[in-house]
Formats: structure tokens, C-alpha cells, sequence
């Protein structure tokens, strides 16, 4: 029987790479990024520093990341520390998928333990990345578009405005 920590590299293995691949996501460790041009769309996975390998929590820390202000010199990827608008995963999720049977108990997030079910973890979470998290990303295709989603975010949506105007005002 596998434990919770093999469940989640198997997820993540199994799942989360290749469908963010697919979706034309870079990656470098537990941090995906989407180059949009003026922007980088990161999803970084962050675990819990109380996981042990028989109960674990995690979260989805979400946002974007503009491309002129990128530690990577070269502009190829964007970091954890490069997200401007650093939400976790429930600002991407509808309020009925806010709490489910894997986001109801964890204390960052999702909950894996050595008795969940990978395969039905794996739905869940499906539907949450692919019905809910990625169709919102998706629709940013411009800074337009993300200074309108992340509005309803008040300091994250102040902060971005702030910093595009610096860079339009250069």
C-alpha cells in the first residue's frame, strides 16, 4: 500500500505534469509556467511543513507573473517568487467546489492520506484543474484581462495596476 507521499508524487506524476504539459506548461520542480507574452501565467504546489508521509496538505499558490520583472534573465521561465498576484487555489474555484472530500479536512488546502483513494483523488482534482482552475487561466490572454480578473482580488489587483502603469509609463 502505497502512503500519502508516494500518492501525491504519483499524482503528480501521473496527472498534474502531463496535463499542464498539454496545456503548454513549462516546469522546474513543483512550479508550472505558461509564457502569455507580456505575462507568465505560475501554478506552484506548495506543501505543508507538518506533511508526514502518511497524512500531507497542499495548496495551489496561483497567479501571474509579469515577463519585464522576471528574476530569469533570459525571460524563459517564471519562479514561485516572480508571481505577482499570489493567490492560492480557492480564489480560482467556484464556491461548491470550495469545500469537497479532499479540501474539507486538509489544513492548506487538499488532503492525501496513506487511506485515500488515488484514483478517486485524482477526479477530484481533475475536476477542480480542469473545469474551474484552468478554464480562468485560460481566459487571460492579455493584461487587459488580468487587470479585470484580479480586480475582485483588491490588494493583488491594486498591486498589479500599480506595476503595469510603471512599466506602460516608462
Amino acid at each position: 500500500m502505497m502512503n500519502a507521499k508516494e500518492k501525491q508524487t504519483e499524482f503528480i506524476k501521473g496527472y498534474l505534469k502531463p496535463k499542464l504539459k498539454d496545456e503548454g506548461f513549462g516546469t522546474s520542480g513543483q512550479t508550472w509556467w505558461k509564457n502569455k507574452g507580456d505575462f507568465f501565467i505560475v501554478i506552484n504546489l506548495q506543501n505543508s511543513q507538518w506533511n508526514s508521509k502518511d497524512e500531507l496538505s497542499f495548496c495551489f499558490n496561483i497567479g501571474i507573473a509579469l515577463t519585464d520583472r522576471l528574476k530569469d534573465s533570459a525571460k524563459k521561465k517564471a519562479t514561485y517568487n516572480d508571481i505577482i498576484t499570489n493567490l492560492r487555489e480557492s480564489a480560482y474555484l467556484s464556491k461548491d467546489r470550495q469545500k469537497h472530500k479532499y479540501r474539507q479536512d486538509g489544513w492548506l488546502g487538499y488532503l492525501l492520506t496513506d487511506k485515500t483513494d488515488l484514483a478517486d483523488f485524482t477526479n477530484e482534482l481533475r475536476f477542480d484543474i480542469e473545469n474551474e482552475i484552468l478554464p480562468r487561466l485560460n481566459r487571460l490572454n492579455n493584461l487587459d484581462d488580468c487587470l479585470d480578473y484580479y480586480k475582485d482580488f483588491e490588494f493583488w489587483g491594486e498591486n498589479l495596476r500599480k506595476l503595469i502603469n510603471n512599466m506602460t509609463n516608462k
